[in-house]
């Protein structure tokens, strides 16, 4: 039996600004240690926009600051699409097929690992992972960002606000709304929250450059995040 998880992989530590070759390099020696050590797993990995993708953004509302949200949202998704593809370059040897962009259209997983980018305006690379949670069986969405846990508000604005180890899909809901705005920084994006939530998944939310939490994560040992659940 196949072991398929899912990652969501922020953009803001492929490529804060640019790529961020030391760390790629190094995330790289984890995720290869992890595949090699059991023959039986495989990764998808679902790739944001990260630096790339608010400089364009924030290079078209000052050239056309008349520009619809769906513009800006294109933008994002092809700064994703790129991201993806070095990424997946970086996994050559395990990732002969191509990067996913329609994570419901038909394509083949042949290798260890697959990887996926941004799809149609609307919602962010989370929403893709959800989706392909659902599609390959996979009960948990591993989401690495710049984020290290969940708080109860924004820390930035409010002092009380504290870390939660663990909340419900529900107490999520009442945290991010239902809107989705191109370039929002939040956790796990509004519209893969409903769709998570109607599916019943995990997601574990944690810093995307603590290497040995993301080695704990991916064995299942104890590790530092939050956890969202039914």
């Amino acid at each position: 039996m196949q072991d398929v998880k899912v990652i969501s992989l922020g953009g803001s530590i492929i490529a804060p600004e640019g790529p961020d070759t030391d760390f790629i390099g190094r995330f790289s020696k984890v995720i290869s240690d992890y595949l090699e050590a059991d023959s039986s797993r495989k990764l998808i990995f679902v790739v944001g926009g990260g630096g790339p993708a608010r400089l364009y953004q924030q290079a078209a509302r000052a050239l056309a600051p008349d520009l619809e949200s769906e513009n800006l949202d294109w933008i994002g998704i092809m700064a994703t699409r790129l991201n993806a593809q070095l990424v997946k370059e970086v996994f050559h040897r395990y990732c002969p097929n191509d990067v996913v962009t329609d994570p419901t259209a038909e394509f083949n997983f042949d290798g260890r690992i697959l990887l996926a980018a941004g799809w149609v305006p609307g919602f962010s690379t989370d929403n893709d992972a959800v989706l392909l949670a659902e599609r390959f069986g996979a009960e948990t969405v591993i989401n690495l960002s710049n984020i290290a846990k969940i708080y109860s508000d924004d820390p930035k604005k409010n002092p009380d606000a504290v870390p939660l180890d663990e909340l419900t899909w529900d107490d999520y809901k009442k945290m991010v709304g239902e809107e989705w705005t191109p370039g929002r920084n939040v956790p796990f994006d509004p519209v893969a929250t409903k769709k998570g939530a109607e599916l019943g998944l995990k997601v574990i939310t944690a810093s995307g450059k603590d290497l040995e939490n993301i080695r704990n994560i991916l064995e299942e040992n104890r590790f530092e995040g939050s956890v969202i659940h039914p």
